[in-house]
């Protein structure tokens, strides 16, 4: 037993979105640790800006076009990267669209949160996943959160403006529902050596409020928020050799908020 067990050298990892807060320090970790990685999504210009910007610091990171939405897009990824790379060893769901802005909000708004990132969770899935499968290995990272697995607290808000339509309520469905789609994969797949888990991330400070910050924060066991190096660890293990016998799982990354 090494140290080598945590390197991706020589493995092909793909994450969809990475552009975003969450996504650059998820990019960065998978890249840091070697392998070779892609970025997708529809905003193409945003992703090769931010890959271009990791290829100056000598990291191997690409970005490709993306529609969850739409089938023919995810297929005609897959086709690409196959055909360009051999092989996907990591998937990474980590793209998720905020069409909601409140509890209210339309239908169609709900329908449009579905179809990315209920059905498209799904149907990239199946499509990287059967191929690894077929290869004997692989690793499906899931990143959800914290509000997968517990309900609003409504107290954090109080008297600050905020949510004052109730907190959307399609990110907790489609996050609660990743949770337990993390377990159908895992036992889907398991007979062909193709791991899947989930990462339970907590708030990342983006610009937050004094107020809200602190209020946050006392709900946490380390007093704080997620900071941009908080979730590297994390996925490098799941993405790597090291977590060979770990499958099913969900990992809370939140500084214990949801242990309290």
């Amino acid at each position: 037993m090494n140290m080598d067990m945590f390197s991706l050298k020589g493995k092909v990892a793909l994450i969809t979105g990475g552009a975003g807060l969450y996504g650059k320090q998820l990019v960065k970790a998978l890249a840091i640790a070697g392998a070779k990685v892609i970025m997708a999504s529809r905003g193409t210009a945003k992703n090769e800006e931010v890959a271009a910007g990791f290829r100056a610091e000598g990291l191997d990171v690409v970005a490709k076009y993306l529609d969850l939405g739409d089938e023919a897009s995810i297929l005609a990824l897959r086709d690409e990267v196959y055909a360009e790379f051999g092989k996907v060893d990591v998937l990474v769901n980590n793209s998720v669209a905020r069409t909601m802005k409140g509890y209210h909000d339309t239908k169609e708004s709900w329908e449009e949160s579905m179809k990315i990132n209920a059905t498209g969770l799904f149907l990239i899935t199946r499509a990287f996943g059967d191929k690894m499968c077929e290869a004997g290995s692989g690793s499906i990272i899931n990143i959800g959160s914290y509000m997968g697995i517990l309900g609003p607290d409504y107290t954090l808000y109080e008297g600050l403006g905020m949510n004052v339509d109730g907190v959307i309520p399609d990110y907790f469905y489609n996050k609660g529902g990743m949770t337990n789609y993390t377990k159908y994969i895992a036992s889907n797949y398991g007979k062909y050596n193709v791991r899947c888990n989930v990462l339970e991330l907590g708030g990342l400070d983006s610009g937050w409020g004094e107020e809200f910050r602190e209020r946050y924060s006392r709900r946490t066991m380390l007093g704080r928020p997620a900071n941009d190096t908080d979730i590297i660890g994390a996925l490098i293990f799941l993405a790597s050799d090291a977590s060979a016998y770990i499958t099913g799982t969900a990992i809370p990354v939140d500084g214990g908020y949801s242990a309290k």
